[in-house]
């Protein structure tokens, strides 16, 4: 199984920053899903999936990476 990152809207593979590719044969291959995550996070990329490749296609496993939410304090309002 192979652990790759794909555009949404272009369907192009990320290969390296500012690289991306139309064949998932010659995307970066991730050591796991949760370090595919953390590049994301880290690099802040966007608008991609999580793409769980397998020899035969058909089991391949496609999820929407989404951004955590982020929590903002409220102001407290004065009485």
């Amino acid at each position: 199984m192979r652990i790759l990152l794909q555009h949404k809207q272009t369907g192009l593979y990320f290969r390296d920053i500012d690289s991306w590719v139309r064949q998932g044969s010659e995307a970066m291959d991730f050591v796991s899903s949760t370090a595919a995550i953390d590049f994301c996070v880290t690099n802040k990329l966007d608008n991609l999936h999580l793409v769980l490749k397998f020899e035969e296609q058909k089991y391949d496993i496609v999820m929407p990476l989404q951004h955590p939410p982020v929590f903002r304090e409220r102001p407290v309002k004065a009485r």
